[in-house]
């Protein structure tokens, strides 16, 4: 049962990662300081998609599950809401391309127009 419970957080923390890599940026509109933070996990979560590498997390969790003697038949609520949010089954190099883009252009944005307000204010 404690392989089974660390998996589930280990799934939980990676889906965590996701999101704030994806959309901290919006973060730092209140707390500019969280962008020393921001910056490098986005980095390395495009990184990731546009190399086609597979996080450090994943195959973390798939050796916890192994070790719990997990089958997909005893399947719990986060595996099988929360792993497919992370592991789609249509995921192909092109769609990692997308979201690797995606990843970019929304926190680029962010991060331009942050700049764009604090130098308009500066002025």
């Amino acid at each position: 049962m404690p392989y089974r419970i660390l998996a589930d957080v280990v799934l939980v923390l990676h889906l965590a990662f996701v999101v704030f890599a994806v959309f901290g940026g919006l973060t730092i509109l209140k707390w500019p300081r969280l962008a020393w933070i921001h910056i490098p996990m986005a980095s390395w979560a495009a990184v990731v998609e546009f190399a086609g590498w597979m996080c450090p997390l994943t195959p973390l969790e798939h050796w916890l599950r192994i070790q719990a003697g997990m089958t997909p038949e005893k399947l719990s609520f986060v595996e099988q809401y929360l792993l497919p949010l992370l592991y789609p089954a249509s995921l192909t190099r092109e769609l990692q391309m997308i979201l690797g883009t995606f990843v970019v252009a929304v926190n680029g944005l962010i991060y331009i127009w942050v700049l764009w307000r604090y130098s308009r204010n500066r002025a």
